[in-house]
């Protein structure tokens, strides 16, 4: 970035003159300016003229800026598809990626639904066929659940693994649904009856039109929850969230009304993910 800079403020400093009503650019006026074209470009802008007119400057300012971010590969531009964003961008989200601990960066907004929920709070992602536990938060009306860090339950069968199905197919509900009753690792003796294939379809359409997904003692008896996915920058579903308690304490009515203070958990750590709000 200070090559960038470098590069951009010796361009505007010798050129100067063709920009009069804007004096050569400091550091952090090119910066912001630099990173005002990438905005531009990943809105939609593809023409020196688009962007320009976006960042308020002058043909001549857009086309230093624009070609140095070619040249450094943060921009790439084409004839036929003018500027588009370039393959170091690409490079740097897939390292950035890789350096987020999902459960760390989940760990503070996990902590604020507990506090304002008191209930128990667990975040999971989808493994094989099952859910695995990355982090749990016990509540505190002092309830014992056999959830742990580490833990794995069928997908089908619990609140944060509906929400980890919400972006599948009704093929892969099917066959998950079907398996949901075959996992060794736990207990399924004192599991409730299961519900038809036919009423868990029609829960998971309601679920997925909004977005969220409950746990009516599906797995565990007397334990309800409400559950919500989140999103990585592509859109896609890579884990989940969930506040539990028993049934004295989560009636249908509360239920409803956590659908979106769990919606809202799962943005914040999405976005923090890079999905867009």
């Amino acid at each position: 970035m200070r090559k960038i800079l470098d590069t951009l403020d010796s361009k505007a400093a010798s050129t100067h003159t063709d920009d009069q009503a804007t004096a050569a650019p400091s550091g952090t006026q090119t910066l912001t300016r630099g990173l005002a074209v990438l905005q531009a470009v990943a809105g939609g802008a593809r023409d020196l003229k688009e962007i320009a007119k976006l960042l308020g400057t002058t043909r001549s300012t857009t086309h230093r800026l624009a070609s140095c971010l070619v040249q450094e590969r943060y921009l790439r531009f084409t004839p036929n598809a003018g500027y588009v964003l370039g393959p170091k961008l690409i490079e740097l989200g897939f390292q950035a990626r890789d350096e987020v601990s999902l459960a760390v960066v989940a760990r503070p907004y996990l902590e604020q639904l507990a506090e304002q929920s008191g209930d128990t709070i667990h975040l999971a992602l989808q493994d094989d066929d099952d859910v695995l536990y990355l982090d749990k938060i016990p509540g505190k009306k002092g309830l014992e659940m056999r959830s742990r860090v580490g833990h794995r339950m069928p997908i089908a069968t619990t609140g944060v693994g509906k929400a980890l199905m919400l972006g599948m197919d009704e093929e892969d509900w099917k066959s998950l649904y079907q398996k949901r009753s075959s996992a060794t690792s736990v207990d399924t003796s004192r599991r409730l009856p299961k519900r038809s294939w036919s009423e868990f379809r029609d829960q998971m359409r309601q679920y997925a039109k909004g977005g969220y997904a409950f746990d009516l003692e599906d797995n565990e008896p007397s334990i309800r929850c409400v559950a919500a996915p989140i999103y990585d920058a592509s859109h896609a579903i890579v884990a989940a969230i969930s506040v539990s308690s028993t049934v004295p304490y989560m009636p249908l009515k509360r239920m409803q009304s956590l659908i979106a203070v769990v919606q809202a958990a799962a943005a914040r750590i999405s976005s923090e993910l890079g999905a867009a709000r």
